[in-house]
């Protein structure tokens, strides 16, 4: 009886709790699994077409855009602001100062167009990603990254140009350079 009781228990989790959820406001083939968690979603502008999987946590809170296409995996952290320093810097000050205080990190997000985060990723206020980039999985990213980066380390730094694989795919797949030209532009 366990053993089924286990069984039923664990279908009725995968069921109800792991599913992608397809849908938002305005993007209507975006997925966003339901244990991800959004904070300050007033600041998120999502496009259509994006899937952000299971277990992120994604701060919105000084703004956020994600464009269309972009992947998000599992177990990421996308953060528009920062206490670490302040807080550590102000010690007990921190909670009964107002504002913000020396240390305090704030600045929105960018995610480009069909740009994928690899899992357990960090990227920190203020950064770009640009188009057609690549996180790398476990990569920091801090500051800008190039349109059509691969992005890896801890701080991420480019290691590579997507344009060189999707050249690859394109020449074994030919019908798909409209497409791909339509979002990426011609190839240099």
């Amino acid at each position: 009886m366990r053993v089924f009781l286990n069984r039923l228990r664990r279908r009725l989790v995968r069921l109800i709790g792991f599913r992608m959820l397809f849908g938002e406001a305005g993007a209507p083939h975006s997925r966003i699994a339901p244990s991800t968690c959004i904070e300050g979603e007033a600041g998120l502008q999502l496009a259509d077409h994006v899937f952000i999987g299971q277990f992120n946590f994604i701060d919105a809170s000084a703004g956020l855009v994600i464009e269309e296409g972009v992947q998000i995996t599992n177990f990421c952290s996308i953060v528009t602001h920062s206490t670490h320093d302040a807080l550590r810097i102000n010690g007990r000050r921190f909670a009964t100062r107002g504002g913000e205080p020396p240390g305090y990190r704030k600045g929105p997000i960018h995610l480009g167009a069909y740009s994928f985060v690899g899992p357990h990723s960090l990227i920190e206020p203020g950064s770009t990603l640009g188009k057609g980039a690549i996180l790398c999985a476990y990569s920091q990213l801090r500051g800008a990254a190039p349109d059509f980066a691969i992005m890896a380390g801890q701080p991420a730094r480019q290691v590579g140009d997507t344009r060189q694989r999707d050249a690859a795919l394109l020449e074994r797949h030919p019908e798909l350079r409209e497409a791909y030209e339509a979002w990426a532009g011609a190839p240099r």
